[in-house]
């Protein structure tokens, strides 16, 4: 009985076994790209601020315009919506803009992300880089964008300052008295480097998903109007109860399985001295854990034909 030996394949020009090939589906690949973009961060932030001065080439007040218009739109609506619940203006106000800010970041990320390796065409093919360098490049942008209609946060809290630092104060009329503007408004530093965190997968996915079905984008955008009026951003769930009773029944689920809501709470809350509940938070950060490792397994699977979909 003879035994069997291993044959392995040999290389008949150096006359030595050849080494397997090696398996571009692996989660090593795919942590190794994102450890490597992370590394590049002159590169990805460069060309984050190159997005945003090209944007606005040419133009007087620059980057200014972003907030220009984030405050006309804040201040159109918080006028409006104020009259029709009937709601101070002092308080609505603050509410509306940082609930519109929020959302803009938001909005930025999920719009943005799905088109992020398809505008990056040239460079993917050309340029020997990780796929996450283009994914941080639009989440630094937008959170850019962020830091810079904070400015109208800041004009507006100056504005209102008596009545949303006053504890006890509504943001409707027989809403839920507010603990008021105090040193947990912090918290939203952490909020949003959570929010920032579940973009990251966000524009990962979508944007890999993206490259193979190109409808993506335009589903997206056609789900925006719906998705901005679906969340409590111009009204608040306090005129909910005011209508319907403490036993809102369905009604309250159309906040509460809108995980937009959550994301928004966690920043607008503490920034306008809402009272804070600790389910936003758990919420948010189950959608990172579960988010990331469906992106973290797309980018496994798919990471290599990115650059042949694009």
């Amino acid at each position: 009985m003879h035994a069997t030996s291993t044959v392995h394949p040999v290389d008949t020009a150096a006359g030595t076994p050849s080494k397997p090939a090696p398996d571009r589906r692996s989660f090593a690949r795919a942590f190794a790209d994102l450890r490597t973009g992370f590394r590049q961060r002159e590169l990805w932030s460069h060309l984050g601020w190159q997005d945003i001065k090209q944007r606005y080439r040419r133009s007087v007040l620059g980057p200014l315009w972003i907030t220009i218009s984030m405050g006309i739109t804040a201040l159109g609506l918080g006028l409006l919506y104020s009259q029709l619940f009937d709601s101070e203006i002092s308080t609505y106000l603050p509410y509306i803009t940082v609930g519109f800010i929020v959302w803009h970041f938001l909005l930025g990320n999920l719009t943005e992300g799905t088109d992020t390796f398809i505008a990056n065409e040239g460079l993917i093919k050309h340029l020997p880089a990780p796929l996450s360098v283009y994914v941080l490049r639009t989440v630094w942008r937008q959170s850019i964008m962020f830091v810079h209609n904070l400015i109208i946060y800041f004009v507006v809290l100056a504005i209102f300052w008596n009545g949303i630092t006053e504890p006890g104060y509504t943001i409707t009329d027989n809403g839920v008295p507010q603990p008021g503007l105090g040193w947990s408004a912090f918290l939203a530093i952490p909020g949003f480097a959570l929010i920032a965190i579940n973009a990251g997968w966000v524009v990962l996915l979508f944007g890999i998903a993206s490259t193979r079905f190109r409808d993506i984008p335009q589903v997206v955008s056609s789900l925006i109007n719906l998705m901005f009026f679906m969340t409590p951003i111009v009204w608040s769930t306090d005129i909910l109860r005011d209508r319907f009773g403490e036993s809102v029944g369905w009604r309250d689920l159309v906040a509460e399985l809108n995980p937009l809501y959550h994301f928004i709470q966690i920043v607008r809350a503490p920034l306008i001295g809402n009272e804070q509940s600790w389910h936003h938070w758990v919420i948010v950060a189950g959608f990172a854990v579960v988010g990331w490792g469906l992106a973290l397994l797309v980018m496994r699977n798919y990471r290599s034909r990115v650059s042949y979909w694009v």
